[in-house]
């Protein structure tokens, strides 16, 4: 049996920048949002509770920043201790998705124009949607 469609926020971690997108399981498909400011990883924690109650989503999705034989980082560690801390502020199913190569793909949609919603909210759309194809990590 199929699951229903469902509404997600997906996060692009960084300790300066967040980028975040919202996308929709029945399309598969995901658009960028914003980029919230971050002060050591952690952002406006009241930012991030508008987003929520305005896409009202069923679950989040984290992408981890992994190196290229798959082994993690100090970068990888913090973005689990966010997602953390995002699943228990926010009380909502929370997955994990290779981000591998994700700002690199967001560069190339940009091609040459700046999305206004910034590079991290589009890298956080490419982090969805790799997700929703099936980028799946463990958490």
């Amino acid at each position: 049996m199929s699951q229903p469609p469902a509404t997600l926020l997906g996060f692009d971690f960084g300790d300066r920048r967040i980028g975040v997108a919202v996308g929709q399981t029945l399309t598969g498909t995901a658009t960028p949002l914003t980029t919230l400011d971050a002060r050591d990883g952690q952002p406006d924690w009241t930012r991030v509770a508008a987003l929520l109650d305005d896409w009202r989503p069923d679950a989040l999705v984290v992408g981890l920043p992994l190196n290229m034989d798959g082994s993690e980082q100090d970068l990888t560690r913090r973005a689990r201790r966010f997602a953390r801390r995002l699943q228990r502020r926010l009380g909502l199913p929370l997955h994990f998705a290779d981000e591998r190569l994700s700002t690199r793909e967001a560069r190339d949609r940009e091609a040459g124009t700046v999305h206004p919603a910034g590079r991290d909210a589009v890298a956080a759309q490419v982090i969805l949607e790799g997700w929703m194809a099936g980028a799946r990590l463990p958490g």
